[in-house]
């Protein structure tokens, strides 16, 4: 009996155990966006809860820009250089506006960086790309020729969604490996009773 209920409390914590491991999964995401001389896509890997309006952090980024490999995530809070003092917040949603005003921010391969975010302030609100490139002139008013800020079409999807650990078949399987368990041990002492008679 005690046999039996250490393996279903070991069953029990394994459950908690695997099924909290199994919360804390990522997303992965497939994104692109293109405009005029412009075509970017990749992935993301995100958190896998919302916020409170929908939006997923955007924790890690792969991906190409115009042939140019995408090399890593601006810092959230951060702005991409060339287009201070405006921070990215790096986060996605599945919702018709996918992005916010603070966007997300990346580098590539030649030493460029992007941002694209939602522009509510147009006259139609819609996506805009901001594309940095050397020499960086710190402030957004100081966009050079080889910079630029112009209209995309964004567009995001979660492709792989992280199977839930059923706590419930754990259980179920801990408790029947503790059936057998206990099945066996009364097994061997009927025998050994047998044998005991036969003696």
């Amino acid at each position: 009996m005690k046999t039996l209920l250490f393996a279903t409390a070991l069953a029990t914590t394994s459950g908690l155990v695997f099924g909290t491991m199994q919360a804390a999964s990522a997303l992965t995401w497939k994104w692109n966006y293109s405009g005029n001389g412009i075509d970017a896509m990749g992935t993301f890997t995100t958190n896998n809860t919302p916020d409170d309006l929908g939006f997923y952090q955007i924790l890690g980024i792969r991906g190409t820009r115009n042939s140019e490999t995408i090399t890593s995530l601006q810092p959230v809070g951060t702005p991409i250089p060339g287009n201070e003092p405006f921070n990215v917040d790096n986060l996605i949603s599945l919702s018709s506006q996918q992005l916010t005003g603070d966007g997300f921010g990346y580098s590539t391969s030649q030493g460029n960086y992007a941002s694209p975010f939602f522009a509510s302030f147009l006259p139609t609100p819609g996506y805009l790309e901001i594309f940095s490139a050397p020499p960086f002139i710190p402030g957004f008013q100081n966009l050079g020729t080889e910079d630029s800020e112009l209209p995309i079409t964004f567009f995001a999807t979660i492709v792989s969604v992280p199977e839930p650990t059923s706590i419930l078949s754990l259980l179920t399987l801990g408790a029947l490996g503790a059936t057998s368990v206990f099945k066996r041990k009364q097994s061997s002492k009927f025998t050994a009773k047998k044998l005991k008679k036969v003696l």
